[in-house]
């Protein structure tokens, strides 16, 4: 599918911005690509590889999944029996009050918990949760303020709510009322903070990390510099505090703008499906989705996966689509060099949301992974 089609309604220096700060990532400027040493020495000891293209706990509520599942094959030999994919529920967790959907397919083996990244929701991972069910239980959970789970102002509730420590406490108390045993966790972008930070908390929830393009936080306030931290907060505030944050918000919460701004982050543009542009923007249309937006589009601190990386217990796996033109793959590579991090693999041509682009790579990866770990 041709994606440069669509019309966009942002002129082109404003849509290309909005493609860095809306599905997002942890959104940065060409400008910012630099490389950056990890805060751990020694050598590198993990490879560098390219890779060729029981229990369930009841749910307080449950509905049919918001998106139709795809059918993905995962026996490439069309001769060979393809085992019946597991059905894939939805379900309702109360968490401090606040409803959180999450999804769960399988009845046996390890537990995957799914986090997806920013702007997206637990349906990003809807070509990987019914293969994985076969052999594990599976888990894929909105964060709160994403998806179709609850929204709550950020103005109208303690300050700084929307960050990795809130979203890490969310994963391990799921971890621990949902899923109730420990679980790897699989992540893609900013969902790859939440997953280490989680696991930083609370070490023993987490037998393992898959991380898929995880955010480099290129905008974060420590990596800019000083004369330019000025700008940054007026910025922000212009974007809170101000109608512009709305504005911006309702020019790119289209139909056409999502489809641009995905054309862009995927290489193989035909992923981009109409079904696809809806999973990501339907949620984005709730009320309270453009408060959260700009929270966190304004949000430059927390921690940083190269500060988090050392501090981790269990093994680390690091995927990065070739073709990510958000999170480079040139700058992925120092993730290497931690201790924790036993292999890198770059997968080719691929952009920056692998589970969702080729699931036919990252689906194997991910059980082999936790084959190896079990």
């Amino acid at each position: 599918m041709a994606c440069a089609a669509p019309p966009s309604p942002l002129p082109a220096h404003r849509s290309a911005t909005a493609a860095r700060v809306v599905f997002a990532v942890g959104p940065h400027p060409p400008g910012f690509y630099r490389r950056f040493k990890p805060s751990t020495g020694g050598a590198p000891r993990s490879s560098l590889r390219v890779v060729a293209s029981g229990f369930k706990a009841d749910p307080v509520e449950e509905r049919p999944p918001v998106a139709p599942l795809a059918d993905v094959p995962f026996s490439a030999d069309a001769s060979s029996p393809v085992e019946p994919q597991p059905q894939v529920s939805t379900g309702t967790w109360k968490w401090k009050g606040y409803n959180i959907r999450y999804q769960y397919a399988g009845t046996s083996g390890p537990a995957l918990v799914l986090i997806h990244g920013f702007g997206a929701n637990s349906d990003h991972w809807r070509k990987n949760i019914p293969v994985l069910a076969v052999a594990h239980r599976v888990y894929a959970l909105d964060l709160i303020g994403y998806g179709y789970s609850d929204k709550p102002n950020p103005r109208e509730i303690e300050e700084n709510f929307y960050t990795f420590e809130t979203w890490g406490e969310q994963l391990n108390t799921f971890c621990a009322e949902v899923v109730q045993s420990e679980a790897f966790f699989i992540c893609n972008s900013i969902g790859g903070v939440v997953g280490l930070q989680a696991a930083v908390m609370e070490p023993k929830k987490c037998k393992g990390i898959v991380l898929l393009d995880i955010s480099l936080r290129m905008l974060h306030i420590k990596k800019q510099p000083w004369f330019g931290k000025p700008f940054i907060r007026s910025f922000q505030s212009l974007l809170r505090n101000t109608i512009v944050g709305k504005l911006f918000f309702n020019a790119v919460a289209t139909p056409e703008s999502v489809k641009n701004i995905l054309c862009q982050c995927y290489h193989d543009t035909s992923a981009v499906t109409d079904e696809l542009v809806q999973i990501i923007l339907q949620p984005g249309l709730d009320p309270g989705a453009v408060d959260v937006f700009l929270e966190f589009i304004c949000y430059s601190g927390g921690p940083l996966p190269e500060e988090l990386l050392p501090l981790v217990k269990c093994p680390v796996l690091v995927a990065w689509g070739e073709k990510d033109p958000w999170e480079p793959v040139e700058l992925g590579r120092a993730y290497s060099s931690f201790d924790t991090v036993e292999d890198f693999i770059v997968l080719p041509d691929v952009g920056h949301c692998p589970q969702d682009e080729a699931p036919e790579l990252v689906n194997p990866l991910v059980e082999s992974f936790v084959k190896r770990h079990t």
